[in-house]
């Protein structure tokens, strides 16, 4: 969330940063309301407590001095009552101060564009070039049967549209590049590995921004008040939910493989053919928690990390930036990476990696020790270091064949064991 010290100092400032995203500015006085009315209630009571507290103290000397005290127990049974009513009243101006604070996004980074959708977003660079073949090329789906390795009737048998089964090559395949993936994190970036729970508590939805906002995206565990989680950046950044870290420790990396789980809310029919959107997929997660000053930096470099995935598979990929009204709630600014698709002859997003300021760090009350020795909210950023879906889709229509195989980019092929998924017999 936001500071409420900014929103109060330069609440114009908060109100563009609304503006800038095609929202609501009434959010901003609606909790600038709220806070008024809260820190007024507290300083009548405030009073009202050091009013009854410099009349409690009389009391004795008033017994002492054989004084009739009626009247003064009165007025502490008065004082008592408009106590307890207005401590009540700010309980629940509280509670509307928290929800109104959680409602307000981000506010977009100065430097990034100005628009209300994706046709505002910048195109940064194009690495490869667009494969050209001397046949009509396939969609990914065409070419899983040709390999057998989707089956999305049975998957439908099972839990329903959007949840599909890879089987032989394919699982093989998926497993190969999260362990290239991972390795070359580990390994090569310098992020330490985790493997968080694929479940989490409210208090982790909150603290990376996915509540209140995205809640009918999310699958929830009613009984239990858990959430499967959307991407491993939920669980990842709340690792350190609580805790001031040391700044000699900055920046802290890390990475996760885990599944992820979105219900998809409002996209019916959207992409829905194959694996372009489905309701479970694998993904690499990169999280970051930096020292302020170096965020944007480590964006960039954040950035890198997730190409190098791409780059070293050879595969076709350009990077957007994107604009004011096509981030999400969290992020002040944010890369996307898309892969070429020829089957579908459109790019296809697998990472997006985003600079969220300390707008999650505030949420989880994330902090670090600074020179002065004073805690400070840490800077959080992640990105996905790819997703599994989309690059399985790119790998399969931008190195197809023309008797149906799929050569695999060199570097995977260590890692599955052949240089090429064959069509089953």
């Amino acid at each position: 969330m936001l500071d409420i010290k900014r929103i109060r100092e330069t609440p114009d400032e908060v109100r563009e940063g609304l503006t800038r995203r095609w929202m609501d500015t009434s959010l901003v006085d609606n909790v600038l309301d709220i806070d008024t009315r809260r820190r007024t209630l507290i300083t009548e009571v405030d009073a009202l407590k050091a009013k009854r507290n410099g009349v409690s103290k009389s009391i004795g000397v008033r017994v002492k001095a054989g004084e009739d005290i009626s009247a003064v127990k009165e007025e502490m049974r008065i004082l008592g009552d408009e106590i307890a009513a207005k401590d009540v009243e700010i309980r629940e101006l509280e509670e509307a101060f928290r929800t109104a604070m959680l409602r307000i996004p981000n506010v977009p980074c100065k430097t990034i564009a100005t628009g209300p959708d994706s046709s505002h977003n910048r195109d940064v660079r194009h690495v490869g070039t667009e494969p050209t073949f001397d046949f009509e090329p396939l969609d990914h789906i065409a070419l899983g049967e040709k390999l057998g390795i989707f089956d999305f009737p049975r998957g439908v048998k099972l839990t329903g549209t959007g949840f599909p089964i890879l089987l032989g090559q394919g699982s093989k395949l998926q497993r190969a590049l999260i362990q290239y993936m991972l390795d070359m994190h580990t390994q090569k970036h310098g992020y330490t590995e985790m493997l968080p729970p694929f479940v989490v508590n409210t208090a982790s939805m909150i603290g990376t921004g996915q509540l209140p906002k995205m809640q009918e995206d999310m699958y929830h565990c009613e009984v239990d008040d858990f959430w499967l989680i959307p991407t491993a950046e939920v669980p990842v950044t709340n690792y350190y939910r609580d805790d001031i870290l040391d700044a000699d420790k900055l920046p802290i990396k890390m990475t996760a493989y885990t599944p992820c789980f979105r219900r998809e809310a409002g996209s019916a029919g959207k992409d829905t053919r194959g694996i372009l959107r489905v309701h479970q997929f694998d993904k690499v997660e990169m999280v970051k928690f930096v020292e302020p000053s170096t965020s944007y930096d480590e964006l960039e470099l954040l950035v890198q990390d997730a190409e190098e995935v791409l780059s070293s598979l050879g595969l076709n990929y350009r990077v957007l930036e994107l604009c004011s009204g096509d981030i999400s709630f969290s992020a002040a600014k944010c890369y996307d990476i898309e892969l070429w698709a020829p089957g579908q002859k459109a790019w296809l997003e697998v990472s997006s990696c985003s600079n969220f300021e300390s707008f999650q760090a505030r949420r989880a009350n994330i902090r670090y020790r600074g020179p002065d020795g004073k805690p400070a909210f840490v800077h959080t950023l992640n990105g996905s270091g790819v997703a599994l879906p989309r690059l399985m889709i790119a790998i399969l229509e931008q190195c197809q064949q023309a008797d149906g195989s799929v050569l695999l980019p060199e570097a995977i092929r260590p890692y599955f064991g052949s240089d090429r998924l064959v069509p089953v017999k």
